[in-house]
This record gives structure tokens, C-alpha cells and sequence, in this order.
């Protein structure tokens, strides 16, 4: 998790974290570039292996230390979290620019989905901090209405 997040770090702050490309989205990132992982689902954006992710995922394989479902599901968080209505079925449902405050969005949900998938606590979550926790939990998708 730690390279992960390192690697989405760098990624944001150099400016090569984009949603609508598959090398330089949230997996594409961990995955050092690399595109494999899109052929894991037949829809961008969908929960669902196709035969590809399947196999893989019965065979135990792991890529940059995650399975085929669980990179889809990072990329699912990262997308939704970047304010996109999922699964992207459609050409032209892929947004043309992000702004940074949609791109924080979408990498503080993946760092939550990598900190559950460890059995650890959210390190974005700043409760422990203020030793407070909200009632209610923000509402990421009211948050992104505001924006777009």
C-alpha cells in the first residue's frame, strides 16, 4: 500500500494523474503505467471481471500487489470520486479536464479503498487528530454537485 500511494502521490503533484487515461488514472499509476489491467472488464468503470479478470482472479494472481478485482475496484473509486456516473458504457462520457479539488476527491477515496483492503485505518481520516468524529460522514457526490 505504502508504494501505492506513493506513486499516486507523485502522480498528483506532477500533474500525471488523469481520470481518461488508462495508463495515468489511479491503477494506471500503480501499475507503473502499464494498461493490462483495463482488459480485466469490458466496461470502464464496471464492478464486473469479464473472462480475463476471472481467470486471473482464480489463479490468485496479483498485479503491483492487488487482484483483478480489487484494481477495478480502485479505479471504480477513483472515477466515481473524480465525479463520473459509472459504468462509463458510452463513448464521450470521459471528461476532457479535472480540476485538482475532483482529482483529491477521487485519490482520498482510493487511499480509503487501499487502507481497508490493508485492515488498516484511513490515514486521510483526521478524526483521531481532532479526537472528534462527524455524526454524519461528508457526502463526496454533494460535494462534486457543487462543482461541476
Amino acid at each position: 500500500m505504502d508504494l501505492a500511494i506513493q506513486k499516486l502521490y507523485a502522480a498528483f503533484h506532477d500533474g500525471e494523474l488523469k481520470p481518461n487515461c488508462c495508463l495515468k488514472c489511479a491503477v494506471g499509476n500503480i501499475c507503473n503505467n502499464r494498461d493490462f489491467w483495463r482488459h480485466f472488464t469490458d466496461v470502464h468503470g464496471s464492478l464486473v471481471l469479464n473472462y480475463t479478470g476471472q481467470v486471473n482472479e482464480a489463479f490468485g494472481r496479483k498485479f503491483y500487489g492487488y487482484s483483478p478485482s480489487e484494481l477495478i475496484k480502485i479505479e471504480y473509486e477513483f472515477l466515481q470520486g473524480c465525479g463520473y456516473l459509472l459504468p462509463i458504457d458510452k463513448p464521450g462520457m470521459m471528461k476532457r479536464t479535472h480540476g485538482k479539488d475532483e482529482l483529491f476527491i477521487g485519490l482520498s477515496k482510493v487511499i480509503a479503498l487501499l487502507c481497508e483492503l490493508d485492515g488498516i485505518p484511513n490515514v486521510m481520516d483526521c478524526s483521531a487528530i481532532f479526537n472528534y468524529a462527524p455524526v454524519r460522514q461528508p457526502r463526496f457526490d454533494r460535494m462534486m454537485s457543487n462543482e461541476l
